[in-house]
């Protein structure tokens, strides 16, 4: 090998591809090959597969482990328990080497082929390139409505400009995830941060494919709560909202109060009326008791902050040599 060649391997730039996992020991062959095939394809990069294993109950981290014997380009943070996928990010910033960074799912959901993409325009200047959902094979409609729907929502209610139908695959600058770390409050919503942090942004589309194999970690449930904390933490609007609405309803009882004050003067009978006065009662406990819940959202959210618990703690690491 002749000096000069020694002096652009050296110079070659690293990409880590981080892969959050939990019991995906069905699809991860699948991701191993694809991953190696990527790397084949852009040598001008050295990589690093960083699998971050959130406490999987099945035979995902032995093979994260059998792999990383013959592929030295593989490390791995395996944490002492499942602390979800969000946490499971931030433990892959945490440990990340490269001077850029992949978020890809394990569910191959997302195509590493599009990462070259990716790639070619971080070297234009560019220091997110999120892929933005243009189909999603494999979802059912009401899956599809609600996170429409939810979206807009989440736009519509905060100055920060979210992005649409986008979720974690996304390449990532050094600067990116060096922000994105200072990010420590236990509940999180990294999509949004992607949003705040800000830095120059390209979108590229793609078709999102269907499981390769196993089963979605995602129901409704869980869903749900996702949502209730993108709300929470990028928007005081539900706070706002309750006040209006109180507002609203309090300008309205006291109309109707003084028209039943009134009315007598002029004549008109006030009949007892129990249906009418509980209906009213009934809607207005209903009011309360909802701005109350939003309010105790937010409530719990300071409760959790204030504690400065360790967002997660890690078992074992072992980190890549980055090259094969």
């Amino acid at each position: 090998m002749t000096p000069t060649s020694d002096i652009l391997i050296k110079m070659k730039k690293l990409v880590s591809i981080l892969v959050p996992a939990y019991n995906e020991q069905e699809v991860l062959g699948l991701l191993f090959d694809r991953l190696d095939s990527l790397a084949n394809t852009v040598p001008h990069y050295d990589f690093e597969f960083l699998f971050v294993n959130d406490g999987s109950r099945d035979h995902t981290l032995e093979m994260i482990k059998k792999r990383a014997k013959s592929d030295t380009r593989i490390s791995y943070v395996n944490l002492s328990r499942n602390f979800g996928k969000e946490t499971a990010m931030l433990a892959g910033f945490d440990y990340a080497k490269g001077d850029a960074m992949v978020i890809i799912d394990a569910d191959l959901q997302d195509p590493p082929e599009l990462i070259p993409e990716m790639i070619t325009y971080w070297e234009e200047g560019y220091d997110d390139v999120f892929a933005k959902r243009r189909s999603r094979a494999g979802e059912s409609q009401l899956k599809k409505m609600t996170s429409r729907l939810y979206y807009r929502i989440l736009q519509n209610s905060t100055n920060i400009p979210i992005q649409v139908d986008t979720g974690d695959f996304r390449l990532l600058d050094r600067r990116c995830v060096d922000a994105l770390k200072q990010f420590r409050e236990s509940e999180r919503y990294t999509k949004g941060m992607f949003s705040w942090i800000g830095f120059k942004k390209k979108e590229i589309l793609y078709d999102r494919d269907p499981r390769a194999a196993g089963e979605t970690k995602w129901n409704y449930g869980k869903l749900i709560n996702l949502a209730i904390d993108g709300i929470t933490s990028f928007t005081t609007a539900p706070l706002r909202i309750s006040t209006y609405v109180g507002a609203v309803i309090s300008l309205i009882a006291f109309v109707y109060i003084a028209y039943l004050v009134i009315r007598p003067l002029f004549g008109v009978p006030t009949v007892p009326g129990y249906s009418s006065l509980m209906a009213v009662i009934l809607f207005m406990g209903g009011v309360q008791l909802l701005t109350i819940g939003i309010i105790g959202e937010y409530v719990a959210r300071i409760f959790n902050e204030t504690k400065h618990r360790p967002l997660y703690f890690v078992e074992e690491y072992h980190e890549a040599s980055h090259k094969k």
